[in-house]
């Protein structure tokens, strides 16, 4: 039975950060770019973004449209996207928090609820070890675009 309900946890979230050579403010920056991470390794700034209100569609032109709606945004510290699953009713809550730290800051990402989403077992825990993988990557762009785009000193 324990190690049912680990395994349901351990489906049900993803969490994972990394240390970045810059000011809270410059990681606010990509943050608040909605859908940031749906991309190919590589930070695009350039796609488009349909926004209403605090929802907004992604558009990548090979991974197709992505829905998100704005949670909470506490700048410069915390901002939240649901991510709404385009093959099932329900989504997938999406926490950015930046934490200072000497020499620049640590960002983290949890995504959870993955058991809200109307997928059989096997698909959810295909659809986290995709995102698992997918976070490693994505923040390591994060990172990567944020120090490449003149961040200066975190101090």
């Amino acid at each position: 039975m324990t190690d049912q309900l680990q395994d349901d946890v351990q489906l049900d979230r993803i969490e994972r950060s990394i240390d970045i050579d810059a000011p809270a403010d410059k990681v606010w920056e990509l943050l608040e770019h909605p859908g940031w991470w749906i991309n190919e390794g590589v930070v695009d700034l350039a796609a488009e973004v349909r926004t209403d209100g605090d929802r907004h569609v992604v558009v990548h032109e090979k991974w197709g449209e992505f829905r998100l709606e704005t949670v909470l945004s506490d700048r410069p510290r915390a901002l939240s996207y649901r991510w709404l699953d385009n093959a099932s009713t329900g989504g997938t809550l999406v926490e950015f928090t930046i934490e200072e730290r000497e020499g620049g800051v640590t960002l983290r990402v949890v995504e959870s609820g993955f058991e809200t989403l109307d997928k059989s077992r096997e698909d959810v825990a295909h659809h986290v070890a995709e995102n698992s993988d997918g976070w490693t990557k994505e923040l390591a762009a994060a990172r990567d675009h944020v120090v490449s785009s003149g961040s200066g000193s975190a101090g």
